[in-house]
């Protein structure tokens, strides 16, 4: 079985290039022509596909070939691209940026190889003319195996200054420039860590997603992009799926999820695979004074910006009591991040002031200026917990500007990570909460979700028997 999806990638020369703006500008472009457009985004990150999401209509999806196998990943790409008319992959970093400075892994190249995807380079070319051509001569010696179809030149000074470039890669590359942009500092993106999600939400970047649409439009032959999408070729399904469609256990669990501008942070194959084995998800906002729902036989509180809605969060006093008295009657609780700092004691925000949180983990959060942590990791259990045995391995991805002090020399840790600056222990532990900084992709074992699954039904059973229904 096969799957024909047109597809391009848009890489960059490195960060900072301008692939995220090429690929909104993309991305709406081609909507305005009617199409349906679907993003994804190579690599862990969270805050791209937002972006994707909000331009397209389509949820966006991450491509990672560290936290998964090729075979998942290019299940991913082919479920979320079906029914699609054309698909823009977001690269990171630069084209050949990855875990290894050795090798491809777990880069942009690496990702548009596995999925035989034609490449466009964006390529900064500011102050420069004919050395544009050995800048993308260079990329295209590296590994001769990733296709690199065409080119777009931004930062350019001029259309006099673009003709310029483009005749010296066409020249000397073989390959087409099919567009560039020129210097506008109204284009630049929000701070990515701030706000992000509900600035999207309200429609406050609908006016940098026009403009940049219209600059692609504008400077990008649009039809010579869809040319090249048009000739990757049909992509095989893998022979053994991670998503089976087929018939959920009935009856499942109940999942709450945590929703809203403070938690927001989930790949979505997580919530997927819950699905998968059984559950059904129900979403909650914290944020809003929204308790758990009275038949969650579980809680996913996932990642996002709490420190931003500090004052807010710490105001829902019945929000954190019931959270408390649902753990306390052994209510399964799961949180990530942004979910882990929500169940301290408190949070200290950037200005300095101090919010009660939760209270269910003996420990308090500070921000700071400076980031704390940012890398892959192998996260392995140091003992039986909600979602893992001790010794089971998982992969996943941690990125925060903040601080977590605790107050006891036995943290009950969750596991020990291994990331590209060695180990360490992290995250947290006790009967039915489990909770860390580390942003787990299920989709890298798969059977964490089947038992968080199996722990959620076995308190709705013991709640049952306790109230005489079961």
């Amino acid at each position: 079985m096969s799957g024909n999806r047109n597809r391009i990638v848009i890489a960059g020369t490195g960060s900072g290039a301008g692939k995220t703006t090429v690929t909104i500008g993309l991305m709406a472009a081609l909507k305005r022509r009617g199409l349906q457009v679907q993003g994804f985004k190579c690599g862990p990150d969270y805050i791209d596909p937002t972006y994707h999401t909000a331009v397209t209509g389509r949820a966006s999806r991450n491509l990672d070939t560290w936290m998964l196998s090729h075979d998942i990943m290019r299940e991913i790409f082919l479920r979320a691209s079906e029914g699609a008319d054309v698909s823009v992959i977001e690269g990171v970093m630069g084209l050949y940026d990855g875990k290894d400075p050795l090798s491809n892994t777990g880069s942009t190249a690496e990702i548009s190889a596995l999925l035989e995807s034609p490449v466009i380079l964006v390529v900064n070319a500011q102050s420069m003319a004919r050395s544009a051509a050995a800048v993308v001569l260079g990329y295209q010696k590296l590994d001769e195996s990733i296709r690199i179809a065409g080119v777009i030149v931004n930062k350019c000074g001029s259309r006099g200054h673009y003709q310029l470039v483009k005749s010296a890669i066409e020249q000397e590359c073989g390959i087409p420039v099919v567009g560039w942009m020129g210097r506008d500092d109204r284009l630049s993106i929000p701070e990515r860590h701030l706000g992000l999600v509900p600035a999207i939400e309200r429609g406050e970047l609908d006016g940098l997603f026009d403009r940049v649409g219209d600059l692609v439009e504008g400077g990008v032959d649009i039809e010579s992009v869809l040319s090249l999408a048009g000739t990757a070729p049909s992509l095989a399904w893998p022979k053994e799926r991670l998503f089976s469609g087929g018939p959920r256990p009935n009856p499942g669990p109940t999942i709450a999820v945590a929703r809203d501008a403070a938690f927001n942070f989930y790949y979505r194959e997580n919530l997927e695979l819950l699905e998968q084995y059984g559950a059904r998800l129900v979403y909650f906002s914290p944020l809003a004074g929204d308790t758990v729902p009275g038949d969650a036989d579980g809680v996913y509180l996932g990642g996002g910006f709490p420190e931003e809605f500090a004052a807010g969060l710490a105001a829902n006093e019945r929000v954190k009591r019931d959270l408390q008295a649902r753990v306390q009657e052994g209510l399964p609780v799961f949180a990530e991040c942004g979910g882990y700092m929500y169940l301290t004691r408190s949070i200290t925000d950037r200005a300095g002031e101090t919010h009660a949180m939760v209270g269910l983990i003996p420990a308090d959060v500070a921000m700071q200026d400076k980031l704390a942590a940012l890398g892959y990791r192998e996260a392995t259990a140091l003992r039986d917990c909600l979602l893992m045995e001790a010794g089971e391995a998982i992969r996943g991805h941690e990125f925060h500007y903040s601080k977590l002090t605790a107050d006891q020399e036995d943290y009950p840790y969750v596991y020990q990570t291994k990331g590209l600056r060695g180990t360490g222990f992290e995250g947290y532990l006790s009967d039915n909460v489990m909770a860390g900084y580390t942003h787990l992709h299920f989709a890298s074992n798969p059977k964490v979700a089947e038992r968080f699954i199996q722990r959620c039904l076995h308190y709705s059973r013991k709640r049952g028997e306790a109230s005489g229904t079961a």
